[in-house]
Order: C-alpha cells, then sequence, then structure tokens
C-alpha cells in the first residue's frame, strides 16, 4: 500500500523526509540494523569470486571451433543444422590470386573452391607465402558464385566436401532461419 510500510506503518513513522527507511539504532527496539549499502553497491567478494552466500562464477562454454565442427560433422557427432549454425558465425581462411575473388579448383567433378578452418591448415595446402583472405561462412554462402561448391579442409584429417546443391541448400536452410 502506497504511503505504508509492511508493517503498517504510517508514513511518519521510522521514514525519512523521502520515504527511505531508517535504519539506525532505535533504543526502543533493543537492537541495530547495519545501513544498506548505497544503491549499485556490490557486497561480498569482487566480481568472479566466490562470496560467502555465491556460487563459484564459470564461463559460459563456447561454442565449438570451425575445425572442432568439421570433425564433429565428418565423423556423424554434428547434424547438418548445428554445423550450419557453427560454419555461418566462423572464419574461414581462403586462398587468393592477384584479383579479387575465391579461386577455384576445375579438375574436379564440378568446380569447388578450397577454403580451411584455419591459417595452419591453409598453410599446410597452399604455402607458407600464400595469399588469402578472410570471412564468415555466412558472407560465403552469400557470395558464392551460382554452380561452385566448395570444400574445407582439403588436406586436413577430416575433409568436407559441399557440391553446388549442397551449396543452396545450406543458403535455402539459412534463409527459412533467418526471415521464417
Amino acid at each position: 500500500m502506497y504511503g505504508y510500510d509492511q508493517t503498517g506503518a504510517s508514513p511518519g513513522q521510522g521514514h525519512g523526509a523521502h520515504g527511505y527507511q531508517d535504519v539506525g539504532p532505535h533504543p526502543q527496539q533493543g537492537h541495530h540494523q547495519a545501513p544498506p549499502p548505497p544503491y549499485g553497491a556490490r557486497q561480498g567478494a569482487p566480481y568472479g569470486q566466490p562470496g560467502p552466500q555465491q556460487q563459484p562464477f564459470y564461463p559460459e562454454p563456447s561454442p565449438p571451433s570451425l575445425k572442432e565442427a568439421i570433425r564433429a560433422f565428418t565423423t556423424g557427432s554434428m547434424s547438418a543444422e548445428d554445423f550450419q549454425g557453427v560454419f555461418s558465425t566462423s572464419k574461414v581462411y581462403c586462398p587468393r590470386g592477384d584479383t579479387p575473388g575465391f579461386l577455384a579448383l576445375h579438375n574436379t567433378q564440378q568446380p569447388v573452391i578450397p577454403m580451411f578452418s584455419t591459417l595452419k591448415e591453409l598453410r599446410a595446402y597452399a604455402g607458407k607465402e600464400s595469399k588469402y583472405f578472410v570471412i564468415t561462412g555466412a558472407e560465403v554462402l552469400d557470395l558464392l558464385p551460382s554452380g561452385y561448391g566448395f570444400v574445407l579442409d582439403m588436406e586436413g584429417e577430416h575433409r568436407v566436401v559441399f557440391d553446388a546443391k549442397a551449396v543452396e541448400e545450406m543458403v535455402d536452410f539459412a534463409m527459412r532461419r533467418m526471415y521464417g
């Protein structure tokens, strides 16, 4: 009820000029309450440290890296949808030539573009001094030319190839997820 505290006392009893509760010592009460901390002040241990009544602070688990997702996807322990979720937000390393754009391999059944989950994987394929650019998986799906597929970690232990049809399905899935 407005104007009364929980005990039912009227506004003049136990309240200061602005409605703050008077928590100082009162001889008639026989005990002392500590004043409340200032607004926004933290009590107890420093941030991230367990306090007397706090649970220990643990960081949220991080999502798998693209390399881990490739391994999980190729071994069947990650679904295509989960893989695409990781892929779309991950950095992808792409070898490049002297002109802007993807480098494509045409000596395959369908043209594919080599891409890598880490700079180390790219260097193992293209050499230490190779040129490259970095984009996200979502940008790959947006910029990949029609009719091209891509291969991730071509020289790696867990290589995965997405042909042009699979890329179209990934784009469709991303659009449905984004726009409903």
